[in-house]
């Protein structure tokens, strides 16, 4: 016959464990995907789990940019505040082919976007050190913002970022395979008015290029969304985030970071345009992130897409110049015979 203590062994669990000690010692340990799952065990783990403060640590180690003054005050103003934001931000933005929007009806008559501002949260981290972290704010109800090209610049044009990084100086090969490899970036843009945000980067790079000029480094970061219908054609779009990187002395710098929102042609959506589709997007739906070949596929597949277009073009336009070479030859043609038979 077993002892008591055998039984009470055999019946104990997790929740046994004094309160304060399972909330500071174990729950804190847990990043957010662990303690989603812990609190999905039962109703007491849950209501362990849907402290406030556990979700706060967890977004600000993720994302440093988050304990910002001015993302602390809007993130408490969402529905569960940090879990809230949590959930937005952690997974990837679903791309699934489903817009509702034509290009070709009035985008202001689509959904009223009473969204003044767009706050951008970015961290950019080399083999997990943070090396860059900056919340910016856009205004996007100006009609210089509606009509010009999208784009976020978070660096002046002449304005370098140094980094505590060592680079391989002189062999920029090496620099651009250790970029490819360490260099991770998060870019989340929140809209303060409608409680809402989304993380619109890809985790790692989808291409790193050196720039012919010179020996700086592109290291290319992309989501791709469902964009506009044009008559019946669907139109896909990215969000295109390129990190400029150089190195002088030995040491990583950081010369640009920005953020467009381009059509298949390359070329940048205006403001207007893009507040509807990442409206659409922070609205959706979200998926489990993929891993970094699964990203680079989609951002290949996209280039693939913009190249079966240009090419497209390309013959369409040679045929235009055909038929209107051809069209001239007539007419002149028709117009000797006329000299001619007189």
């Amino acid at each position: 016959m077993p002892s008591y203590n055998s039984d009470h062994q055999r019946n104990s669990s997790i929740l046994d464990i004094p309160s304060d000690i399972f909330r500071t010692n174990i729950l804190t340990r847990l990043d957010g995907s662990s303690l989603v799952s812990t609190g999905s065990a039962s109703s007491e783990l849950n209501k362990f789990c849907k402290d406030e403060n556990l979700w706060k640590n967890i977004c600000n180690s993720t994302w440093p940019s988050t304990d910002d003054r001015r993302l602390l005050d809007i993130i408490d103003t969402f529905p569960a505040g940090y879990r809230s934001f949590f959930a937005d931000c952690h997974p990837s933005l679903d791309h699934s082919p489903n817009p509702k929007v034509h290009l070709d009806q009035e985008v202001d008559d689509y959904c009223s976007l009473k969204i003044s501002e767009l706050i951008s949260a970015v961290d950019i981290h080399y083999d997990n050190k943070l090396i860059y972290s900056k919340v910016h704010a856009t205004e996007t109800s100006t009609d210089w913002f509606l009509s010009s090209p999208f784009r976020v610049d978070l660096l002046d044009p002449k304005e370098t970022i140094p980094t505590p990084v060592s680079v391989f100086e002189g062999n920029v090969d090496l620099f651009r395979s250790q970029l490819d490899k360490n260099l991770t970036l998060s870019w989340i843009l929140v809209d303060p008015l409608n409680r809402r945000a989304a993380n619109l980067s890809s985790l790692t790079p989808v291409s790193v290029e050196r720039h012919w000029l010179n020996q700086d480094v592109r290291a290319h970061y992309m989501t791709s969304l469902p964009g506009f219908f044009v008559g019946k054609s669907l139109e896909f779009v990215q969000c295109s985030i390129v990190v400029v990187c150089g190195g002088t002395g030995g040491d990583l710098q950081v010369k640009e970071v920005s953020l467009q929102v381009q059509d298949m042609d390359g070329k940048s959506l205006n403001g207007r345009e893009s507040l509807v589709l990442l409206h659409e997007a922070m609205e959706g739906q979200r998926k489990k992130k993929g891993k970094r070949e699964e990203e680079r596929e989609r951002y290949e597949e996209f280039m693939e897409m913009r190249r079966e277009r240009g090419e497209r073009r390309q013959r369409k336009e040679r045929r235009m110049d055909m038929v209107c070479m051809l069209a001239g030859i007539t007419v002149f043609m028709a117009f000797f015979g006329l000299l001619w038979l007189r």
